[in-house]
């Protein structure tokens, strides 16, 4: 099992008449839900496939192949393409601050605003 802090040895228990039912790790569960926010997170920092499986095997010392992060990144494609087309609002308030802090010796140097 692919955890955030890297691969876990589960021991699942026996069932011959199917009526265990896991909690925590779904039957047939390989990783966790935090290693898809990992994973997002890092693609949305610009990296690639490759960088991010070179990434979780130095720090988590999991390997987590290119298509499995593809997969991942295929699950926010909808999303996305669903906030990319949005209706947008007609007026959007914009509020623009400008300040100059000038240094000025009374005694001490301070800053001021102006």
């Amino acid at each position: 099992m692919l955890t955030e802090i890297g691969p876990v040895q589960i021991e699942v228990p026996r069932d011959r008449d199917a009526s265990f039912d896991p909690v925590i790790v779904r039957k047939r569960q390989r990783r966790l839900d935090g290693i898809d926010e990992i994973v997002l997170s890092l693609t949305a920092r610009g990296l690639t496939t490759g960088e991010v499986a070179a990434h979780f095997e130095e720090v988590y010392g999991a390997k987590v192949s290119r298509d499995t992060i593809s997969r991942i990144t295929d699950k926010v494609l909808e999303e996305m393409a669903e906030w990319q087309n949005r209706p947008l609002d007609a007026i959007y308030p914009v509020i623009f601050v400008d300040a100059i802090h000038v240094k000025v010796r009374d005694g001490q140097h301070t800053f001021r605003p102006f």
